[in-house]
């Protein structure tokens, strides 16, 4: 029998930052009942946490959510271990980082934190995500739902459940989707379909500029080593600035929860640094 448990996704302040961004990660337990204090305490208690990039945190909170909670859902306990490894540091163990291989260039917590989360997908339900996180809209922006190694999350979806997933282009940028449309409609584009259905030119111009985006972003930087998070931030910047000037501050604020030309820090420097210390499995 399949073992199915309740994910759970939580959230704390991600760091330092003008524009407030969370950091995200998920659980087999609620931690409002189970604060366990460290990574020992969950693995004698038979429980799973898993890492996205992030700290050990016992307990989640947020200014604007007490408690972190991002969401739970039913889900298939050994999927969610298949594709992203539980108790690890995805700093020191590549199992755990899913197919978030580069910390920055790939995703960052929000998506490595969605690819344990689609193991709550039954086929008729889709699967829970860190949508509610602050900086949510930014990081999918560019980084899409499960990051940009897009075979590559295909492949491992396949490995760990037999589903066969299929990388498609689209105008807002890549989706992975099962057999027709399917399992993966891209929750940017559909934000953006909606707040944009009375002015189809607008959307169609943002769901370009996405795709160029992540065509963009999904390109191999120059050398052999990790970017350094002021390189990948500029670059976002760059990039989010170029949404604000298509969509107007009104639409922008809508869309995307922050200010028109607001610093905008989605790579934490202190993970992207440790990062560079496990290469990504292959070249991209």
């Amino acid at each position: 029998m399949t073992p199915s448990v309740n994910l759970y996704a939580w959230a704390v302040p991600a760091w330092s930052s003008e524009s407030p961004v969370d950091h995200t990660w998920v659980t087999s337990y609620d931690n409002q009942v189970h604060p366990y204090h460290a990574i020992a305490d969950v693995v004698v208690a038979g429980q799973s946490f898993w890492y996205c990039w992030g700290a050990f945190h016992p307990q989640g909170g947020t200014p604007v959510n007490p408690t972190g909670a991002l969401g739970q859902q039913a889900g298939n306990l050994k999927l969610a271990q298949c594709l992203v490894q539980a108790n690890a540091d995805s700093n020191t163990t590549p199992g755990a980082r899913g197919t978030i291989y580069s910390y920055g260039v790939d995703g960052v917590c929000h998506q490595l934190a969605n690819q344990v989360l689609y193991a709550t997908s039954d086929g008729s339900m889709p699967p829970l995500t860190v949508s509610k996180a602050r900086g949510y809209p930014l990081s999918s922006f560019i980084y899409g739902t499960y990051g940009l190694q897009h075979a590559a999350w295909a492949a491992k979806v396949a490995a760990c459940s037999g589903s066969q997933l299929v990388a498609r282009a689209r105008p807002g940028g890549f989706v992975v989707a099962a057999g027709g449309e399917g399992i993966a409609v891209d929750e940017f584009e559909r934000r953006a379909t909606e707040l944009l259905a009375t002015e189809p030119a607008k959307l169609a111009s943002l769901l370009r500029l996405r795709g160029e985006v992540q065509r963009f972003a999904a390109q191999s930087w120059p050398g052999t080593g990790q970017p350094s998070a002021e390189a990948l931030n500029a670059r976002n910047q760059y990039l989010i600035d170029e949404a604000a000037k298509l969509l107007g501050p009104e639409h922008f604020r809508m869309l995307f929860g922050a200010e028109p030309g607001a610093k905008v820090t989605l790579v934490d420097p202190q993970i992207a640094a440790a990062a560079g210390e496990i290469p990504p499995p292959k070249p991209r």
